[in-house]
């Protein structure tokens, strides 16, 4: 959703900026992003975040009681911007791009690989040491398994796409074919 990241790069880049000088603060922020992005992401909370009847502060009540890490006063002070300016639903998107942020900054990047099967750790291991090579960053993995692709795997790393399913061959071939 186009929107949601426009909307949210503004909240990240902010954040981000006042982070940055302390690496472990930069991974716990992240960690701690995460946490909130899940609980964002819920319907339920966004329904009840979302209803009119609900004064700010019952929101942020709300909100921080269904975190399990207590929020110290930079947390507080970010959600209650958050909550004011009404984007705390944006949340997942502002936790996208701080660690795309966070990640730019340490060289690496998170590949998304969609395989048809389940990898095993070696065969992972050199999948990601291949790409690492190609792409030219340090890559965090993150693997999800997808039978629609009959074979072969689809890795994301940023906006970049490199594509080797069978599924994928296949579409090529039917649009060779559809052209002549």
């Amino acid at each position: 959703m186009a929107e949601l990241s426009t909307i949210a790069r503004p909240y990240a880049e902010a954040l981000f900026e006042a982070l940055r000088q302390e690496p472990a603060t930069l991974n716990q922020w992240s960690d701690r992003l995460s946490e909130m992005a899940q609980v964002a992401e819920l319907s339920d909370v966004q329904e009840a975040l979302t209803r009119p009847t609900l004064s700010n502060a019952q929101r942020f009540e709300l909100f921080s009681a269904l975190l399990k890490t207590p929020l110290d006063q930079t947390a507080t002070n970010f959600i209650q911007l958050l909550i004011d300016n009404e984007r705390l639903l944006a949340l997942p998107q502002i936790a996208e791009q701080f660690n795309n942020l966070k990640h730019k900054l340490e060289g690496s990047a998170i590949a998304r690989i969609t395989s048809a099967f389940p990898m095993g750790d070696a065969e992972l291991q050199k999948l990601v040491a291949a790409l690492e090579k190609k792409f030219g960053l340090k890559l965090e993995p993150v693997v999800t398994v997808d039978a629609d692709l009959i074979g072969g795997v689809r890795v994301m790393v940023g906006d970049q796409v490199l594509d080797t399913s069978v599924q994928a061959q296949l579409a090529r071939m039917r649009d060779t074919l559809a052209a002549a």
